[in-house]
């Protein structure tokens, strides 16, 4: 029979912590209780009270100069004000995480939201979550709280904040998260099981479906225990939890060909340790997995020093900090400022809960059981490693330009502070290098001197590359009636130069309308994005002709899609000759009225009826495509108007 231990079996450090600090307490000479079990395991408060340490169950069995222990599951804020009053010196083995939830329903509370707390409502850590605001829910299932949301009596845009008990399950949770989202609409949910909780149960679920049976050690008064024997159960027939190596019984294991073993927070090692060397004992097996009893042992006493580059679990980002489970009695945390060197980096955008990261140690704190710890310094040591390699390969990197300074622009490239000298800005001797301040680009780095924490680099060295692969791109694809959208560089009084991927060319004036205009300004301006054709190109000169006006431009193609004989339309006069006058129905589209046409009686001149820049209704007379000539009359709608009356009258009459 082969046994598995699971990695995770054994004190988070949460526990871990606690106990160090009863521990030390215990070395400090006066006398010291612990407010409740310490931890739920019953050898562990047995191994205590030989050192000394009691068990109180409330503040008022204490008194002025004990030391008192506040247990991992924390206290209200009530039994905290009691315990200050009775002048105890306190020692607070709260769990950080359970700490964090004090502080979310504190503060929710403050917003005018309602806590609600998903777990065990005797349990003491959940009393101890509620005691920190004056009114709170607490549910134990999904069912508790679709009946509480569905009474009736609860509005869904009730503002609420939902929490649950570190020791959770995760599927209880979930459940409780799905209902809420579909029922309130004003809620804010913090997931708040510990994340080395779920890796535990995780572990127990995978290891459970692989094994025919599986040994949970653990007191039974252990919520989380309890969880890891429901977990296994669900998927593995033959479970047991055991206490310690006392209870197991050869029995159990019968007919059993691999077992694997799991263990509560709050087991200590030396139980699991016996458990498993009493099971190899049982079965007669040869080679037990001593390895991770080493490495639980050694996990436990780990020590960490400031300067240490560490690995961790992301368990938790809350409003000021990032918790950081480092598999030690530690709680580790990174404040906000030291996630990323640039600071509108917001630390959800690059971590998230459960993700594995690599962070330097900035500040141990044995008495609090705290390690400060550091991304951006560690970034920073990688990104100067980075930088040598960078200058060295003359790769492109991306930078954001953070200032301008007498003698350039300065950049932020992963936290490094990058000088690029004016001349290699990009810009133009004279230009507005201040536009260029927070913008996103592109360099070169040039020159790296680590022992000055000195960098130079430079952007014009990109764009000149980049606009020579362009270049040499569109000499080697143009082709006559290929069509490119530009942007207008420069006008001049012949034409506008329009760059097409690196390189110009140009439209003469002529090629920007099919209207008579005077200047390229009427058309075009610097700036703008246009869509060209080339005419003609001569790769030696580098010259490329282009075109702007197109055939669906042409007002004369308009014009013939759009209108026909006996249509009646609005026209403009532009110009009055002597025998007649000359009318625009669209922009580049007159037609001629000639003076018979003007009037329905005789006229000396057109001026007399008609004036320059006047609107007139006319009819299409006839169309001339071939020399493009338009006939055009007022007259005609001017002898259409009594008949058409007459008819009307005609109508009316027979009606009558």
């Amino acid at each position: 029979m082969s046994i598995t231990v699971a990695k995770s079996a054994g004190f988070c450090f949460g526990v871990n912590r606690a106990v160090e600090l009863v521990e030390q307490a215990a070395r400090s000479g006066s006398r010291v209780m612990t407010l409740g079990p310490i931890i739920h395991n019953r050898h562990a408060v047995a191994h205590f009270a030989q050192m000394g340490v009691g068990v109180i169950e409330t503040p008022m069995e204490a008194g002025e100069g004990d030391t008192v222990v506040i247990r991992s599951h924390g206290i209200s804020r009530a039994v905290q004000q009691q315990l200050e009053e009775r002048r105890v010196q306190i020692v607070d083995a709260t769990c950080p995480f359970v700490k964090r939830i004090h502080n979310i329903v504190s503060n929710a509370e403050q917003e005018g939201r309602l806590p609600v707390i998903i777990g065990t409502a005797h349990h003491p850590e959940v009393e101890g979550i509620a005691g920190w605001c004056s009114d709170c829910r607490v549910f134990g299932s999904s069912d508790e709280l679709e009946k509480w949301a569905c009474s009736g009596e609860i509005s869904a845009d009730l503002p609420i904040c939902m929490v649950c008990q570190t020791t959770s399950t995760e599927s209880l949770w979930k459940s409780c998260v799905n209902f809420a989202k579909k029922q309130f609409t004003n809620l804010k949910i913090f997931d708040t099981i510990c994340k080395a909780t779920e890796s535990r149960q995780n572990e127990a679920a995978q290891l459970s479906r692989a094994c025919d049976a599986m040994v949970v050690v653990g007191d039974v008064t252990s919520s989380n225990t309890g969880r890891l024997a429901m977990i296994c159960r669900e998927h593995c027939e033959r479970v047991v939890l055991v206490d310690n190596a006392a209870e197991l019984d050869p029995a159990f294991f019968s007919g059993v060909t691999n077992v694997g073993v799991t263990a509560g927070a709050s087991t200590p090692a030396w139980i699991i340790k016996e458990v498993n060397k009493t099971m190899s004992e049982i079965t007669k097996v040869e080679a037990v997995q001593e390895e991770n009893f080493a490495e639980l042992l050694e996990q436990s006493i780990k020590t960490l020093n400031t300067g240490d580059k560490v690995v961790g679990i992301v368990t938790g980002i809350g409003n000021t900090e990032v918790q950081v489970d480092l598999g030690t009695k530690h709680a580790g945390y990174i404040p906000y400022d030291e996630v990323s060197a640039d600071p509108a980096v917001k630390p959800e955008d690059i971590l998230s809960v459960g993700q594995e990261i690599e962070v330097f140690v900035v500040r141990v704190n044995d008495q609090e059981g705290t390690v400060q710890l550091s991304k951006k310094k560690l970034d920073g040591m990688k990104v100067w490693d980075d930088m040598a390699v960078w200058c060295e390969e003359k790769a492109t990197v991306d930078g954001t330009v953070t200032e301008e300074n007498k003698g350039g622009l300065v950049a932020n490239v992963k936290g490094i502070r990058v000088f690029i000298p004016a001349s290699q800005s990009g810009i133009a001797k004279g230009g507005d290098m201040a536009g260029m301040v927070g913008q996103a680009v592109q360099l070169k780095i040039t020159e790296v001197n680590r022992a000055r924490r000195r960098v130079i680099g430079s952007i014009r060295a990109v764009s000149s590359e980049s606009r020579k692969a362009a270049q040499e791109k569109v000499w080697a694809e143009i082709e006559v009636g290929a069509k490119y959208h530009g942007t207008v560089k420069s006008l001049t009084s012949y034409g506008a130069f329009v760059d097409i991927g690196g390189v110009d060319g140009m439209v003469h004036v002529s090629e920007l309308s099919w209207n008579r205009i005077k200047t390229p300004a009427e058309v075009v301006k610097v700036g703008d994005e246009i869509d060209v054709y080339v005419i003609s190109f001569d790769p030696e000169k580098h010259k490329i002709s282009l075109g702007y006006k197109t055939n669906e431009m042409n007002p004369w193609n308009q014009f013939m899609t759009g209108y026909n004989v006996g249509d009646v339309v609005e026209a403009k006069i532009v110009k009055l000759m002597t025998f007649g006058a000359f009318a625009e129905i669209i922009p580049g589209v007159d037609g001629l009225i000639h003076i018979s046409q003007i009037a329905n009686k005789r006229i000396g001149k057109p001026e007399d009826v008609l004036a320059e820049g006047q609107t007139v209704q006319v009819k299409i007379t006839d169309v001339d495509a071939e020399n493009k000539r338009i006939s055009l009359s007022i007259r005609a709608l001017l002898e259409d108007a009594p008949a058409e009356e007459a008819e009307e009258e005609t109508a009316e009459t027979e009606a009558e």
